[in-house]
């Protein structure tokens, strides 16, 4: 069982509310300040209703952790949408140039300059088939 937060300090007693009938009352400071300190310690309000409070984390030190959490796995997220994103960037200005390369290999094929040693051919099919037969294969691959 566990109570709710102490309110006030007056004159060395704390006011706080019950857990489970909601009425407040005062305990004596030490004695408050020892039972936050130790779990065994239980006391009564004035209605008899048991308390102490619970070791370990409390609801809002839970919850202030689970938020932090979030926070880091949000940011962590947002770190590899970014890096996805620059990859994906990255990724399309190579093809872009990988595109520009090829289309501009084409053109020159197309006007008979050999790929390989840029000199000019009439018959530009028969000269890759019979002197740069190796680099047709590599470039088919």
């Amino acid at each position: 069982m566990q109570l709710g937060a102490a309110l006030m300090l007056i004159d060395d007693f704390v006011q706080i509310t019950c857990w489970k009938c909601r009425t407040s009352y005062y305990l004596p400071g030490p004695l408050y300040f020892a039972a936050k300190a130790n779990e065994d310690i239980s006391f009564w309000c004035p209605y008899g209703h048991s308390a102490h409070y619970p070791a370990g984390e409390t609801e809002e030190t839970k919850l202030r952790r689970e938020r932090n959490m979030l926070k880091q796995q949000l940011a962590q997220k947002d770190d590899e949408i970014r890096d996805t994103r620059q990859e994906r960037d990255k990724a399309r200005v190579d093809l872009r140039r990988a595109k520009k390369r090829a289309k501009r290999i084409s053109t020159r094929v197309g006007h008979g300059v050999c790929p390989c040693c840029n000199r000019s051919f009439e018959n530009l099919a028969r000269h890759m088939a019979t002197q740069h037969n190796q680099e047709i294969k590599e470039a088919a691959e």
